[in-house]
């Protein structure tokens, strides 16, 4: 008689399913919802949406570096059966995430603040550990117990996620938030598989300082994005440190590699933060130099902003805005397919112009089946401009809550009535940012260094942290450094 844990046992005996497998990492039994023939289905349903959300980074010497340091780390993996693949984003955000299946992706935010391939190599054992522990899809298993909806990088209720085009199944699970054992253990891993490929791990935990460092600059500014989906126990500096020493004596590890100015020259050149010519909001203005069009953006509001769509949310979640391409056609057409695409009845609209572009204005509600069934009269409702300027529709829409719908209208109309061409040809002109790597030709400190190199004072503190460094840490000539320049 075989013999089973209570837990899968009852859990099993509910579902009507066989829901525990063996985990590769631990040897236990875990409660599972998927097999790994469904779990690498998810990952090849969402890396089509991921790359299409995000972007791929247009930098073929960077994303054969990861794709060539990612194979040869997922072959000492315990889950090395997996095809993986390895890609890098172009999002400005510092973030690395996995989805089941094998799926791993850096943005380019996160591969600029790397200051050595250590580091790197730290944090993609990091996430292949995710995936060969089963984390992500065990996180999957209990979100679709919990049925938990999300949109990327928003605070908005979940009532809201069908509008979001990012809040799919598969996009929601880069963003749910591990807890502190599946941490510790992808930490653990993160240092055995990057010791394996014969990097010192000690670097993996260098660089989480220069997560928290970059956390405690931006002061109320958004947190780095690995923080902040990824919880950072106050012990996991030391405890990483230690994990570091052990595998380097159980593996007989003497001379590490950590390759800091190889790491450098592949960076050379990488777009710094947001890249002008996709979207930059300045002074709660978003420009979009290529469409050259503009808006205003709520104060006090948070944005993301996808080669998809923009989306808008203040920080209790209780609305939202997002900006897309509509359907083309006339503009009569092209709202009667969004209204269908969001399942939304129309309560009043009108034909009306948009500093003189042709527009149509809707206000529309939206009932899921479960109100419905419920019979109750909090819906969400809709107010949507459809603008038709450049060629293409935009849509426009703004959703909360039947209840909020008069106090959020003024700053919904407000955006969308302030739509309009962009032609101010400094924005438009607008280059990005780039990291730029320097050979210092004299000895002295890197604060002396960046402002050898004309970087603002009130910059500096900023780029000491980009470089993993402390202002008044001494350098000798011939050091390699990094400045952003346009």
């Amino acid at each position: 008689m075989k013999k089973y844990t209570l837990g899968c046992f009852m859990l099993a005996a509910f579902l009507s399913l066989n829901s525990c497998s063996t985990n590769p990492v631990t040897g236990k039994k875990d409660v599972m919802l998927m097999s790994e023939a469904q779990e690498i289905q998810m990952g090849q349903q969402a890396d089509p949406e991921i790359v299409a959300q995000f972007g791929l980074y247009q930098n073929d010497a960077m994303q054969r570096f990861i794709n060539e340091k990612g194979q040869k780390m997922a072959a000492v993996s315990h889950r090395s059966n997996l095809k993986y693949e390895f890609k890098i984003v172009d999002s400005p955000v510092i973030n690395a995430f996995a989805v089941p299946g094998g799926y791993v992706y850096f943005t380019r935010g996160i591969m600029a603040h790397f200051n050595n391939e250590a580091q790197f190599a730290g944090v993609l054992g990091h996430e292949i550990g995710h995936i060969a522990a089963r984390h992500s899809a065990q996180q999957q298993s209990k979100s679709v117990l919990a049925q938990i909806g999300l949109v990327v990088g928003m605070v908005i209720s979940p009532e809201f996620a069908q509008f979001g085009d990012v809040a799919s199944q598969g996009l929601g699970l880069l963003f749910l938030k591990f807890g502190r054992d599946a941490e510790r253990e992808s930490d653990e891993l993160g240092v055995e598989y990057s010791t394996k490929i014969g990097y010192d791990a000690h670097q993996m935990a260098d660089f989480f300082q220069t997560l928290e460092r970059q956390s405690a600059q931006s002061g109320q500014g958004e947190i780095p994005e690995f923080l902040s989906t990824h919880p950072n126990p106050a012990n996991r500096y030391t405890t990483v440190h230690q994990l570091a020493t052990d595998w380097q004596k159980k593996l007989n590890v003497t001379n590490p590699e950590v390759d800091r100015n190889n790491y450098l020259k592949l960076i050379d050149g990488i777009i710094y933060g947001e890249d002008p010519k996709q979207g930059f909001v300045e002074n709660n203005i978003f420009y979009h130099p290529e469409l050259k069009f503009q808006f205003p953006i709520p104060t006090a509001w948070g944005y993301q902003n996808t080669p998809q769509q923009v989306q808008m949310a203040p920080k209790d979640g209780k609305a939202m805005m997002l900006l897309t391409l509509a359907p083309a056609g006339t503009l009569e057409s092209s709202a009667q397919q969004l209204l269908q695409k969001y399942q939304l009845q129309p309560i009043e609209s009108k034909s009306t112009t948009v500093n003189g572009l042709p527009a149509l204005a809707i206000v529309a509600d939206q009932k899921s089946e479960q109100q419905q069934q419920q019979q109750q009269q909090q819906v969400v409702r809709t107010l949507t401009y459809l603008i038709q300027y450049g060629g293409n529709n935009y849509a426009m829409i703004g959703v909360t809550s039947s209840d909020n719908f008069n106090s959020y209208f003024p700053l919904f109309s407000g955006t969308m009535q302030n739509f309009k061409q962009l032609t101010d040809q400094e924005k438009i002109n607008r280059k990005p940012e780039r990291v730029r790597i320097k050979t210092l030709k004299a000895n002295g400190t890197l604060g002396q260094a960046l402002q050898s190199y004309n970087i603002p004072s009130k910059r500096l503190e900023e780029l000491a942290i980009l470089n993993g460094m402390r202002l008044d840490d001494r350098l000798t000539a011939g050091s390699l450094i990094k400045v952003v320049e346009q």
